[in-house]
């Protein structure tokens, strides 16, 4: 099966599976769904989901989160983990939007990227999610699956993401990253699926190659 061919059955299986891609992480407006996704870094959807609400409860805005205290605010994120270096970036990246970006989340790459606490992946789901702007934020999930169904050869999510890009037609990429995501929870976790169990895998995994994947 040619990268193209797999691309296509990849697509259409997952258009089946999951026809709806509801966004993970709760939030209102971009503002909520940058402080979400960067509370998200090692940390599931879940638990976010039950954190968020103490703390848009008192500040959903960069108005009043700086309001807050950083320690008040650790106090509120510490179940999410990482919490001293995630509420000094909330309240410094609070405080820069305010002061240069008008109280507005900006919508670039460029200037979400500068945000403290704010990499390319967090501002990849910001751009597709909260602007609708094409991207394809690249997570774990999906970079260990692009490599199992050979979309990418590429060793970090920089490389997997272009060629993920240069696989599929960029109206699709906003929803299928989501796709993608939903399919390795619920389909394909790392420790249930050595290439060859679930149904894209043994469809588009090179079976020479599974015990390679499987120690991976």
């Amino acid at each position: 099966m040619q990268k193209s061919e797999r691309a296509e059955y990849i697509y259409t299986k997952l258009e089946e599976l999951f026809p709806k891609t509801p966004i993970p992480l709760d939030h209102t407006d971009p503002y909520t769904l940058l402080i979400a996704v960067l509370l998200s870094a090692q940390c599931t959807d879940v638990r976010v989901n039950l954190v968020t609400p103490n703390l848009f409860e008192l500040a959903d805005n960069p108005s009043d989160m700086i309001k807050l205290s950083i320690e008040k605010i650790e106090s509120i994120i510490k179940p999410c983990g990482l919490a001293p270096r995630k509420s000094k970036a909330i309240w410094e990246l609070s405080r820069i939007i305010l002061e240069k970006h008008d109280g507005q989340v900006p919508a670039s790459f460029e200037e979400l990227e500068e945000l403290p606490g704010v990499g390319h992946k967090t501002a990849s789901v910001v751009m597709s999610q909260g602007f609708g702007f094409p991207a394809f934020p690249v997570d774990t999930h999906i970079h260990r699956l692009a490599q199992q169904w050979e979309l990418t050869n590429g060793k970090n999510v920089k490389q997997t993401e272009i060629d993920l890009k240069s696989a599929f037609p960029k109206q699709l990429w906003n929803k299928l990253h989501l796709q993608i995501i939903f399919y390795g929870r619920e389909y394909c976790q790392a420790r249930s699926c050595d290439g060859m169990s679930c149904l894209i895998c043994k469809t588009c995994f090179n079976r020479k190659k599974a015990r390679k994947y499987n120690k991976a």
